[in-house]
């Protein structure tokens, strides 16, 4: 029987082969690689992926997917399918704390909060290829000034190497979804690109200074900084949070009360 897409799971399911073959060629899989793939779905990935002889780790919610692919995929002794919620899925479980490579045709709808559930473990991946929405991928990449620059870029550009790949057409899909798609790599960093103290306090920072980004820095963290905490750390009190640089927010986040991560 053909599975009928799920509208709460967000499932748009990749099915055009040029689409997918140039995915894998970006990805690359070896067959020394841990893999992990978020929302298999109908396995348009994870075929191509084994063919690699990866270890290969399939994260879906959805039970009758999950009953499809273990028939599918029964005679395989590299791959192990986890029925799982990836936004509460504890990923160094799955892989047993060894370093391992994520790839995902993310929900759009929870494509946000999972990435920043993922990055929580970013010293034991190797790196990261998701499917997202465009509009994602470049808030993910924009820059200082611009306006999809927001808590998204900065949590993630602090984390990682944001690398987009190339879009992809509301046709490779079904049911075909309204908006565009882009494949980005995500490689974490060794080291954070400044030195921001604790990350808790860069994440309160960026949080309170983008929750009203058309206020200037005075008014949106004044429950965290004073004016002059603002100044002290070498920024006008009067910006906004868009035109600040990653070094900045760091300095910002100094300037708080030390909290350990």
């Amino acid at each position: 029987m053909k599975h009928q897409a799920r509208k709460r799971f967000g499932q748009n399911f990749l099915h055009d082969q040029r689409v997918i073959d140039r995915i894998i060629a970006c990805i690359a899989p070896q067959s020394t690689d841990l893999l992990v793939e978020i929302g298999p779905g109908q396995a348009a990935l994870t075929r191509p992926l084994l063919k690699s002889g990866a270890e290969l780790h399939l994260i879906e919610i959805d039970r009758d997917l999950v009953s499809k692919l273990q028939k599918q995929f029964s005679d395989r002794a590299n791959i192990t399918i986890h029925t799982a919620d990836a936004l509460r899925v504890n990923l160094p479980e799955i892989t047993g704390g060894r370093p391992f490579r994520l790839i995902g045709n993310l929900p759009y709808n929870i494509s946000t909060p999972l990435i920043f559930h993922v990055l929580q473990w970013h010293q034991q991946i190797v790196d990261m290829h998701f499917m997202l929405q465009k509009e994602v991928v470049d808030r993910m990449a924009a820059a200082p000034g611009s306006r999809t620059y927001g808590r998204l870029s900065v949590m993630s550009q602090f984390r990682c190497n944001i690398t987009p790949l190339f879009d992809v057409h509301p046709e490779s899909f079904t049911p075909v979804p309204r908006v565009s798609s882009s494949i980005v790599r995500l490689q974490p960093l060794k080291e954070p690109p400044a030195d921001s103290g604790s990350f808790k306090n860069l994440e309160r920072v960026v949080s309170a200074a983008f929750s009203q980004r058309r206020k200037t820095l005075r008014n949106s963290l004044s429950k965290l900084l004073s004016t002059d905490q603002i100044s002290a750390a070498g920024i006008d009190p009067g910006q906004r949070a868009e035109q600040l640089s990653l070094s900045q927010f760091a300095a910002l986040a100094r300037s708080l009360s030390y909290d350990e991560d």
